[in-house]
């Protein structure tokens, strides 16, 4: 299993032969330069909801790479009007066998509107069981009792939560979701984008060392393997 971030809460996953992309939001992040997202070629793009910064190159990268979008069921439709046709609607709760693995829509605390500020229906995030692994994309969410809720079928190999806080949970609410999880290694994503995100990268890894808990702060373009 390899890991790759393209900056913010974009990551991709190479598992059991397939590529996962979550989120794209490459070209409009300064922070995120390096990246071209023509060299991009994900068999799934997987989005936790509607806002821009989780969007923002979903139809150049689907419509290159030919890779099947999913995501909930108002997003899905809002991106049908754009042309797309390789697309799976999820739903709060709802799970389906891919081809690479079982993929869980779970539940997640935050609003959701597209770019053109139609409704996005409810924001999530994802548990992604495979046969190399478990791992957990909280999406966008304010740190909530339901993250206690979600179980594996093997223990998780990673958590991919947000850090940055003023949207989304923050570091210590980040610290409370990994234990919650029972997950020592943690991606962290959607911090330092904006000035309102930005961490004190030090300090977050050494509050995570005291629980005896990993943090990975990847560098856009920068990658992680299992």
């Amino acid at each position: 299993m390899k890991i790759t971030s393209h900056g913010h809460a974009c990551f991709s996953v190479n598992v059991c032969g397939k590529s996962l992309l979550f989120d794209p939001f490459i070209t409009p992040n300064p922070l995120a330069s390096n990246i071209d997202i023509g060299s991009l070629h994900p068999d799934y793009i997987l989005l936790s909801h509607g806002h821009f910064d989780h969007v923002a190159d979903v139809e150049t990268i689907a419509l290159t790479s030919g890779a099947t979008v999913i995501g909930n069921y108002e997003v899905i439709q809002w991106f049908g009007t754009k042309g797309l046709k390789k697309v799976h609607p999820m739903n709060s709760g709802g799970s389906w066998n891919f081809d690479f693995g079982k993929v869980t829509f779970t539940k997640a605390v935050h609003s959701s509107s597209m770019p053109d500020g139609s409704y996005g229906g409810l924001a999530g995030g994802f548990l992604v069981e495979t046969m190399e692994g478990a791992f957990y994309y909280s999406g966008d969410t304010a740190l909530t009792h339901d993250i206690k809720l979600i179980k594996s079928s093997s223990p998780l190999k990673f958590g991919a939560l947000c850090l940055g806080g003023n949207f989304t949970m923050g570091v210590e609410e980040a610290l409370v979701a990994a234990e919650w999880l029972d997950c020592e290694d943690i991606l962290g994503v959607h911090y330092d984008t904006f000035p309102l995100i930005a961490i004190d990268h030090d300090a977050a890894k050494e509050s995570f060392l005291k629980k005896g808990l990993h943090l990975h702060l990847l560098k856009p373009g920068e990658e992680w393997r299992f």
